[in-house]
This record gives structure tokens, sequence and C-alpha cells, in this order.
């Protein structure tokens, strides 16, 4: 039976989480909004703030999970908060022409990416994606796209298949849902990372009709695998030689390892670039930038062909959070602190594993860090990573949220640090990682 609302006010503990849990079951298939926040053990959260989180029974997890990248500053940051409460009073959703606040965002996006020279604002990533590879297709005149085992892009069918497949499936067709379209799935081509061969393999054999290569510039959907010295740059090569477009998908590099991307830390300028996540500190907002050119084939302009549309598209609220964000970024002293605890955590973490003499990688790069439970070995593309083992990597993080610290339980999934984190919150957490370690088999 399903506890209505008041009901629930007057439950404190375990029996409000029970009672909330079992209204979203009843009310949301799953009792989630989205796959991956269905989680074990299960969570129902009350407030955040800062660098951390409180669930309903009263229990504060310092968090990692960061809502999977967005939250750089921290929870409810105030300079945000304030600059949306502050557009809240004066402006909402009109829906029509354009607002100051829309071209304030755009402006800021195109100063900071390095191959940006116009830019179009969405919601999500999956949004900005979608839209890169459809222009793509109509710029170049090409169906075929090459993307990486392990990358992630977004739910749509362009490009929704081998993420997280499987053993037996790397190498094989492994859309990631039921319902997609053959052919979405058959004209997206998967290469391994860091595998330049392969990829002019690809190419050849689909000559003349590949519209565009995607990837994460370091795959963060699986952790954190870093390209090899030459690969990107290898790929901008491939990509002009083959009369393809070059998209980088920094949704989640975009912001959160410099105000420039990754682009403008290894030096190699994609045609397309998506980002979100990080922009709006939390607020939905995201974006499809690169050459004009190019951009202006969306029909935002007069004589664009190919559609462009959102409702919610440069929302004020979002604009507001985005701009107050990329504000906080510009002076480099959120990456200089990002970048120190996140070198903090992960030498600490080393530190412990050695002590312990536990086979294990800590990876990462900035204010993203991770373990994987598996033997040293280099980490050049997916594959090296079915060595790790995932039911000791959920354990491990299952028993540090009954130590209040939250890493999201699912196999490979990154940790990212906030700017609200202090010395104090990695310490405690390099302590309670030690002392879950002991512990484990």
């Amino acid at each position: 039976m399903v506890l209505d609302t008041a009901v629930q006010r007057q439950l404190t503990g375990p029996e409000a989480e029970l009672a909330l849990l079992q209204q979203a079951e009843r009310y949301m298939p799953g009792g989630v909004n989205t796959s991956l926040r269905r989680i074990q053990p299960p969570l129902v959260i009350a407030s955040a703030q800062g660098a951390s989180f409180t669930d309903i029974q009263g229990q504060r997890y310092i968090d990692y999970h960061a809502a999977f990248g967005p939250i750089i500053l921290g929870h409810n940051y105030p300079a945000v908060v304030r600059r949306v409460n502050e557009i809240l009073q004066r402006e909402d959703l009109c829906g029509v022409g354009v607002a100051p606040l829309e071209v304030a965002v755009a402006q800021k996006i195109v100063e900071c990416i390095p191959s940006a020279e116009k830019t179009l604002l969405c919601n999500s990533g999956s949004e900005a994606t979608y839209h890169a590879i459809r222009v793509a297709r109509a710029y170049t005149g090409r169906p075929k796209l090459i993307k990486f085992q392990g990358c992630y892009h977004g739910w749509h069918d362009y490009a929704c298949r081998n993420i997280i497949s499987a053993p037996e499936r790397v190498g094989q067709r492994d859309p990631a849902s039921a319902g997609m379209l053959d052919a979405a799935i058959d004209a997206t081509l998967v290469c391994r990372f860091n595998d330049l061969n392969d990829v002019a393999e690809t190419l050849q054999r689909h000559h003349g009709e590949v519209a565009a290569i995607i990837l994460e510039p370091i795959p963060h959907n699986i952790g954190c695998v870093l390209p090899a010295q030459g690969f990107l740059e290898g790929l901008r090569s491939m990509a002009s030689q083959a009369g393809s477009l070059l998209i980088f998908d920094e949704v989640i590099t975009g912001f959160r390892h410099g105000l420039g991307g990754f682009q403008q830390i290894c030096g190699v300028l994609p045609d397309l670039t998506t980002v979100g996540k990080s922009i709006a500190n939390g607020f939905p907002m995201a974006a499809v930038c690169g050459r004009a050119e190019i951009l202006d084939h969306f029909a935002t302009r007069q004589g664009g062909d190919v559609f462009f549309a959102g409702t919610f598209n440069g929302h004020p609220v979002n604009c507001a959070a985005a701009l107050a964000t990329l504000e906080l970024l510009q002076d480099g002293q959120v990456h200089r602190h990002l970048f120190a605890l996140g070198e903090r955590m992960r030498q600490g973490l080393r530190g412990i594993l050695q002590r312990l003499k536990i086979p294990a990688i800590v990876a990462g790069y900035g204010s993203i860090f991770l373990t994987y439970f598996m033997p040293e070995r280099p980490i050049r593309d997916y594959s090296d990573l079915l060595h790790n083992d995932a039911e000791r990597f959920i354990r491990y993080r299952r028993e540090l949220m009954k130590r209040g610290i939250f890493k999201i339980p699912l196999n490979l999934k990154r940790c990212q640090i906030s700017f609200s984190h202090t010395v104090e919150d990695i310490d405690r957490t390099l302590q309670a990682s030690e002392d879950v370690l002991k512990q484990l088999d």
C-alpha cells in the first residue's frame, strides 16, 4: 500500500524512506526518472549543500558523484543560486525572439572553447550530440558515424551502442536499448580507442561514407582512459584527409578540466564540440558549437537546412546559472583547487593500496578519480577494463556509503570533486577508504 504525502510527513527515518520508495514505484517505472539512479542500497535525497547531500534518514554523505559531473562548484552554490533568484524576479520563458542572457552565454562559450566560432544552446548532452551528428551528416552528405567502444554520447539511436558492453559483446553489434532502428545502429561504426590503425582501416572500408568521428577526448563514461600520445592528433589528420568531421564530446571534460575544455589542453581542434554538465553547476544546460560554416546549416538561420528547435533552449534560469558558473571559473582559482584536491586523493589512494598490497589502479585526471580493482597494466581502451573486478568495485563503494562517503555504486563510474570539497573532506575519505579496504576480502 502506498502512503500519501500527509502520512509520510508523520514518519521519520527508515519508515519515511520506505514510504517514499513505495510511492515512487507506484507512479514511476522502477521508482526513478533515470535508469542509472536505480542503485542498491536505494536512496531518498532530502537536501544538498556544498560538498554533501543528506538522505531522508538524516545521513549526510560527502558527495563524489556530483550528479554524474555537473556539480563543479558545489550543491546550491550561493553565487549561482543568487543569480538564478535574481532572474526569477523579472524574467521567465517567453519562447520567442532572443533574450540578453542567451546572447551572453553564447558569447562566453565562443570565447572559452578554442574551436567555437558559433554556438547553439540546448538542455542536455544527449540533445547536443544528436544535433552535432545530424548537422555533420547534412554538411558532408554522408550517412555513417565512427564512435569508440566505451564512449557514451547520449540515449538517442545515433550513437547508443557499444558502451559498457559485456565481454562477449565487445567488437560485436551491441545496441544499448530495445526499440532502436537497425539502420541507425548499423550506420554507427565502432572502433577501439587509442587505435589509429583500427580507425584508418574503418575509414578505408567505408570510403566516402563517414560523416564524422565522435569521441570523448577522455572516455570518462568508463572512468578515465587517457588518450595516448598522438592519438587525438592522428584522428584530426585522418578526419581531414577523409573529408569527415571530427566531433569532441566534451559534455564531461568541457569546463571541468579547464575553461577551454580538453581541446585547449591537448591542442587539437575539432570541427564540432558538445558541452554540458559543468557549464551551469547542475542546471539543465548544454550546447553544440564549432565552425561557423557548419553551424550555419541549422534552421535557426534563414535558409538553414538542419532543423533545430526546443521550447526550453536558452531558458533564462539555465542561462543565469551558466553565466554565474562560467564567471567563477574564469580566474583559474576553481580549477587550481580541483586539480590539487584530485591529486591529493589519487596519491593518497595509491599509498593506501601499496601499503595494503592490494592489486588496483588509481586513475583520473584533474578533479576526477576512481580505483579499478585489477593488476597494474596499461589502460588504453575498454577491453583493458574487462579485467576490473566489478563485484569488488561495487562492494567497496557500498561499504563507503555506510561511512558517509558517496561514490555511486555502479561499475566503472568515475568520481568527481567540487570546489566546495576541502582538504579535510579528502583526508576523511582516505581514512574511510583505508578502513574499508582493510576489511574487503
